[in-house]
């Protein structure tokens, strides 16, 4: 007996160890091919040498990117453009200058003047003006987002978009995979029953065709008939309307968009509808011609793990960099890599004012523990966080030197900036800095100092840090 299971285990090592080693050499070629990140890059070289079988199996599920090849195919290419203004700059004040510069050629698309902003706090002022813009709807109507709920006010949405759809207009819904519910995704089939046109976004039960662990479009975006959108951080759920008292409730700020900017809003969802499921969206119904509809150069901004991946993230280092006088932010999550710590602390350093305001009590308990093992740096430098007092604040917005705002669906954290699909929108108005930075100041509550972080006991401090080792997927 004894015999036999070691002729047994002797020939199974014979079999494995080869498949192993096999392995472990194809997953080292793939990562030195086409991981960029030498952290990233280390991390699935060692796991798949260390245990080559559960480690190929894990990179191919998390760490190959699917997206990139088929987003490619699908987008066109920018042609070479640089996204330049054809128009002198974008400001009165010409340091933000090269602001507008790096930002175009990091999109590849050109800013354009003529747009207005109207700005909303939570779902108590968003959702009608939502609502009506889809019930005056006469050609078309794209919504994406990251989450939508069958409740209440999901079931407003969803009235609303059936009723257009049965009326002859040209609707279109984009749903996240995972956000909206990976195993019911109650609205979609909502949606379907009523025969609207309805996708999810890389959904499948399958792990081989869907990435979903990593891969999320965040993006909130609705345009009606080509000229009126609404974009920003908000989702669609009971959770967002304050009033109507939910047990979870969420604070939130969102935007309604009007002038020549809007036809790349419309872009970037004719573009998601196309990758999602192969119908390309085209016509005056989708694109009709656009007039000013106010003094605000706005250019959107998308990102995501395929050509576009990081783009959001660098264009908030450009504008870092250029900020002279004041930055300041408002996130849901603030879990920034080193470059972006760097950057802040380079700017407070230099005498820039530098302030970020984050929820007092995340929904994820992971990010409080993870954000104050990673904070500690830009204290040290000056950097001034606020924590925002409950209800939890999900909004994301900066400003930077009262002028330049960003404004749309990433949060400040690895995830949002490298692995989700993102889209803000760049917008050089001192009216909507100065509405923006006021709801940034009723909103600070007490600082997050040295000294609070100093009297964590050492287990708090433990797990804070071991927190902080999930910063690419919390």
């Amino acid at each position: 007996m004894n015999d036999f299971l070691h002729l047994l285990l002797r020939d199974r090592a014979a079999v494995t160890f080869p498949i192993g080693l096999a392995l472990a050499a194809l997953v080292t070629v793939h990562v030195l091919l086409h991981k960029r990140e030498v952290a990233s890059a280390v991390g699935w070289i060692g796991l798949a040498w260390f245990a080559p079988i559960t480690g190929a199996v894990s990179y191919a599920l998390f760490g190959v990117n699917r997206v990139r090849q088929r987003a490619r195919l699908m987008r066109p290419p920018a042609g070479g453009h640089t996204g330049r203004s054809a128009w002198p700059s974008p400001t009165d004040d010409d340091h933000l200058d090269p602001l507008d510069r790096g930002i175009g050629c990091i999109t590849a698309r050109p800013i354009l003047p003529g747009n207005s902003v109207t700005t909303y706090q939570d779902g108590d002022e968003a959702y009608p003006p939502m609502l009506a813009a889809i019930a005056a709807a006469q050609r078309s109507v794209g919504l994406s987002s990251y989450i939508f709920r069958d409740d209440v006010s999901g079931g407003r949405f969803i009235d609303a978009l059936a009723a257009a759809h049965a009326r002859g207009v040209a609707v279109r819904v984009l749903i996240d995979g995972i956000g909206g519910g990976w195993l019911r995704s109650a609205a979609y089939h909502h949606l379907r029953r009523k025969r609207v046109p309805a996708a999810r976004f890389l959904h499948s039960l399958l792990p081989w065709r869907m990435p979903f662990v990593n891969l999320r479009s965040h993006r909130k975006v609705l345009v009606v008939d080509g000229s009126i959108a609404f974009t920003g951080g908000m989702n669609i759920a009971d959770e967002n309307v304050l009033a109507s008292r939910p047990k979870v409730p969420v604070q939130d700020t969102h935007f309604r968009v009007e002038g020549p900017v809007v036809g790349q809003l419309a872009v970037a969802f004719a573009q998601d509808w196309a990758f999602a499921t192969d119908e390309d969206l085209g016509g005056t119904a989708w694109f009709p011609a656009l007039q000013d509809n106010g003094a605000a150069p706005a250019r959107v901004i998308d990102s995501g793990p395929d050509e576009d991946i990081e783009k959001i993230e660098f264009a908030i280092l450009e504008a870092v960099a250029c900020a002279q006088q004041s930055i300041a932010v408002m996130t849901a999550y603030f879990l920034p890599d080193t470059r972006m710590v760097t950057a802040l602390s380079l700017a407070s350093m230099r005498g820039v004012a530098v302030d970020v305001v984050v929820p007092q009590n995340s929904n994820h308990t992971l990010v409080n523990w993870a954000t104050r093992a990673n904070v500690g740096p830009l204290l040290s430098d000056g950097v001034r966080i606020w924590l925002c007092p409950p209800p939890f604040r999900h909004s994301k917005i900066m400003v930077v030197d009262g002028e330049w705002c960003l404004i749309g669906s990433s949060n400040w954290d690895i995830r949002s900036f490298r692995l989700n699909f993102e889209l803000c929108m760049e917008v050089y108005d001192r009216e909507l800095a100065a509405t923006l930075t006021a709801l940034m100041l009723r909103s600070r509550g007490i600082p997050l100092t040295e000294a609070a972080l100093a009297a964590r006991s050492v287990p708090t401090r433990l797990r804070d840090a071991a927190a902080r080792l999930m910063l690419p997927y919390l």
